[in-house]
Order: C-alpha cells, then structure tokens, then sequence
C-alpha cells in the first residue's frame, strides 16, 4: 500500500519518533523511506515561530542531522534515502512528496496545539496540501522527555 514514505524531521526530540514511525510503516509495507529536512528558510531567519522549529542553517549541519536520522531507521532495518532541500519546511516537504510520488508523507504532531494550531504548523500545512496520505504522529511525549 505504501511504497514510497516521505517523512519530514528537523533536530527536534520530537521529530526522531516521526522518523522511527515512518521507518516501522516502511518495514511493514516494504516500502521505501525518504527522510527530508528543510534548512535556511526565510522563516527561521525571521524568527517567526522560532520555538516551533528547530533551526537549521546550512547544507553542512543538514548533512550532519539527515545521517543521524537515518541511523534511527537504520536500526528499524531500512535504509532510507535522505534529502535536504533550502526553503520552508511545509513546502519543502509537500513538493518533495510530489516529485517521488509518495503514497504516504508522515510528520509529528509539534506546533498543532494552542494558537499554532488556528495560524497553522508544519503539520497543519503537509496535511492541507499533500496529494497523498498524511499520517500525523502523535509525539507529545517525547517533547516532555
């Protein structure tokens, strides 16, 4: 059912379990995981919403972060494809989803509480523009971890 899986992480603790649940619905499925993190995007550099992300910078540190997570599906035996791709989280995730033709993108749940959750999040926008399934992981514990 799921061949192809995009999920979306940044460095956050919270983003690590996305990339665990992805990587387990991978196995299950026998599909393939692709790990995408966006980096340098306006939006950090504005500080809008800086406590919704966790704020990276450049090709290296994104480098650094996508090998890190794909030891963590790596331990669920998969072995994923990383991306790291400029621009905004939301977007970044979405069109990467279109150009390999996921049939599943997954996320965690960060910034869908309290007022992010009426302006809008990461996972609010993936949900309302993917042209796929959308799993929303439930990652509110391991924020308070």
């Amino acid at each position: 059912m799921f061949k192809v899986v995009v999920v979306g992480a940044d460095n956050s603790i919270t983003a690590r379990r996305a990339v665990e649940a992805a990587a387990e619905i991978s196995q299950i499925a026998g599909g393939a995981l692709h790990i995408v993190t966006a980096y340098g995007s306006k939006l950090y550099d504005e500080g809008s919403r800086p406590e919704e992300f966790a704020h990276i910078n450049s090709e290296g540190e994104v480098d650094a972060l996508l090998q890190e997570l794909s030891f963590v599906a790596k331990a669920k035996g998969i072995e994923p494809t990383l991306h790291g791709v400029k621009g905004p989280p939301a977007e970044v995730i979405v069109a990467k989803a279109d150009e390999l033709g996921a049939d599943l993108v997954v996320v965690g749940n960060r910034g869908m509480k309290g007022v992010h959750r009426v302006l809008g999040s990461v996972p609010n926008s993936v949900a309302h523009g993917a042209h796929c399934s959308v799993a929303i992981i439930d990652t509110a514990d391991e924020a308070s971890k």
